[in-house]
Formats: structure tokens, C-alpha cells, sequence
């Protein structure tokens, strides 16, 4: 599940590079996702030494809720990076999609799986109209999705009277209050088991290699007979999938589907969904996908931000110190490259 790179599509071969080829676990250890394993267990210790509750039972449970959400934020921030794009609506379209399945159990009277493949659905939609327009327009994907986070968390609130919906099957909520030998979530479960699909799709599956190639480079995949903006469009309808689920993780956890769950237009979401991938390896620029990496960068963000807590850290300078970090995500990531390219290692 580390990084899945393609660095041109049904291009020429080029001349074979003059350096020293490395080892698998040297690799590893060059690579965004031994460092944050590394940040982690650092992180781990100086929050247990500052607090010993920090690893007790109820801690480790509560990280391991709220790192499912913030995971699959990543999950779904990372699909559409990986063409190169961005998806400023992620927080609208989870809400959207959560609050539909909210209706659909309580006005529709739908049984919790349909209403759950409905919501899904509705994610889908959305994120594949997101798709449509970008394509349709030739506008980026900053544009369009920053435009269409608005009109979508209106329209909710609109639809909706601004009413949460609190009538959710037991099932559902149960689901998000369960504990597995006492201290796991099953909802950390089932984002690791999305993390697994995500990392077979892009390493084995044909869409997945598809959607690399488009995203590493464009031109030479259109060359090649890829349809880019059809890929376009598939990671945009994957990524509001996505965001249904980490919606409806929330109300299962919450017990409601509330518009303002993922805050003000969906806003909330933005930081962790960022973090999360760019943290991870996957490139701003697309073509290269870390599955493993976004999953262990949106855990380090969770735990950074219940470390914090714990130290009685005010929100404020925690959204300050996670600002900084995906700062130094991305400084510390060029810097890794430019000694890979400077001491030809490859």
C-alpha cells in the first residue's frame, strides 16, 4: 500500500537512468510513509509522557473513531489529486449525502441498508456532476468545486429547512458505538478495508492504472487511447462515495444527520483532507497515489490533534500547527526528491 507512481503514459522509453539502485526496505526508508511511522511512534511517546491517559482504553477508542473519519476524508481528497485536480466540495457532498440518507430513514421509512446505498448514491451523483462540469468547462477543478461547495450546502439547507434528521436505525448507530476486544471501532475496520480496495484498484486494477497515467501525463494518455476526461469524471463520482462514507460514519457515531456536521459549507473537512494525502506522497501535481500513506497521515493528524487537546491546547493554535505541518509536508517532500534527483538514487 505505499506509493503507486506512473511518471508518463505510452511514451517512448527513455534513456536508462545512471544511479545507484536501492533496496526495498532502503526504499522504504526514504519514503513518506516510513516517516510518518516514525512521527507517529515519536508523537505516541511525548503525548504518553505529557498524559498517561493518552493510551488508555478510552483514548485509544476515541482516536480510533475519529481517525476512521478523518482517513476516509483523506481517501476522498486523494482520488482526485491523484488526476491532478482538487475537491474543495468534499465536506458539502458528505453532508449532502448523509443527510439523504438521514431522510431516507426517517421521512422515506427506508430500512438502513437501502437508505445507506441511496445516500451513497447520492455522493456519487454529486461528485460526478463535480466531474462533468470540469470536463465540459475546461475550468480547474479549484473553480468548479469551490463553487459548488456553496451551491450544494445550500441546497441541502434548503431541502432540508436546516433540519436534522435523529430517527436512525439502531443498527446504524449501534455500529458506531461498538467496541471490538474493548478498545476497536469497527469503523477503523472498515476504513482500512476501503484503504485495501483503494490499494488493489490502483496497483492491479485497469481504471486505476488508467487514472495514474492520465494524471502523470495527460497528453501522452489521450495518445495512448486513455479518455482522460472520462477518468476525470470516475475519480470525482469515487470521491463523493467516499465522502457519503465518511458522513455516514459520522451519524452513525453522532446518532443524527446534522447540516452542520462537517461545519460551515462543509469546511471543516478541508484541513484533514489535505493533510491526510499530501502527508502521505500523493503528489499535488498527480500520477502518484499513496493508499498506505494517506491512511497513516490522516491517523498523525488525529493524533496530533487529540495530543493537543489533551495538553489543553487551544483550537485555535491547533488549526495553526496543522496549517504548518501540511507546510512542512510539502517543503519536507521537495527536499527528499531534490537528494534523491542529486545523489541519483533511484
Amino acid at each position: 500500500m505505499s506509493g503507486i507512481e506512473i511518471d508518463s503514459a505510452a511514451v517512448p522509453e527513455a534513456a536508462p537512468k545512471q544511479g545507484r539502485q536501492l533496496g526495498p526496505l532502503q526504499r522504504f526508508m526514504l519514503s513518506n510513509e516510513f516517516g510518518l511511522i516514525v512521527l507517529i511512534v515519536v508523537f505516541a511517546v511525548v503525548f504518553w509522557t505529557v498524559s498517561p491517559m493518552f493510551l488508555s482504553k478510552f483514548s485509544l477508542y476515541a482516536l480510533g473513531r475519529t481517525s476512521a473519519v478523518n482517513i476516509m476524508i483523506g481517501f476522498s481528497m486523494m482520488v482526485v489529486i491523484v488526476t491532478g485536480g482538487l475537491n474543495l466540495a468534499v465536506g458539502a457532498i458528505g453532508v449532502c449525502a448523509a443527510m439523504a440518507c438521514g431522510w431516507l430513514m426517517q421521512a422515506a421509512g427506508m430500512n438502513w441498508v437501502f437508505a445507506t446505498l441511496g445516500g451513497l448514491a447520492v455522493g456519487g451523483l454529486l461528485g460526478a456532476v463535480n466531474g462533468v462540469v470540469i470536463v465540459r468547462s475546461g475550468l480547474h477543478s479549484f473553480v468548479i468545486t469551490l463553487a459548488t461547495m456553496s451551491i450544494m450546502f445550500g441546497m441541502m439547507i434548503f431541502l432540508t429547512q436546516a433540519e436534522s434528521y435523529r430517527e436512525i436505525s439502531p443498527v446504524f448507530t449501534g455500529f458506531g458505538r461498538m467496541k471490538l476486544w474493548g478498545v476497536v471501532p469497527p469503523m477503523l475496520l472498515m476504513t482500512i478495508v476501503v484503504g485495501v480496495l483503494l490499494w488493489v484498484l490502483f496497483t492491479f486494477g485497469s481504471l486505476g492504472r488508467q487514472i495514474l497515467a492520465a494524471g502523470a501525463n495527460p497528453a501522452a494518455a489521450e495518445l495512448s487511447g486513455i479518455n482522460v476526461g472520462n477518468m476525470v469524471i470516475w475519480c470525482h463520482a469515487l470521491s463523493g462515495m467516499l465522502a457519503g462514507i465518511a458522513g455516514f460514519m459520522l451519524v452513525s457515531r453522532t446518532g443524527a444527520a446534522i447540516p452542520s456536521m462537517a461545519g460551515q459549507l462543509g469546511q471543516d473537512w478541508l484541513l484533514p483532507a489535505f493533510l491526510a494525502p499530501v502527508l502521505g506522497g500523493t503528489l499535488l501535481t498527480g500520477g502518484r497515489v499513496s493508499v498506505l500513506g494517506t491512511l497513516l497521515g490522516g491517523f498523525l493528524v488525529t493524533m496530533l490533534t487529540g495530543g493537543l487537546l489533551l495538553m489543553q491546547v487551544g483550537a485555535f493554535w491547533i488549526q495553526t500547527y496543522l496549517g504548518l505541518l501540511l507546510l512542512l509536508a510539502v517543503l519536507l517532500d521537495l527536499a527528499r526528491r531534490s537528494y534523491l534527483a542529486r545523489n541519483k538514487l533511484v
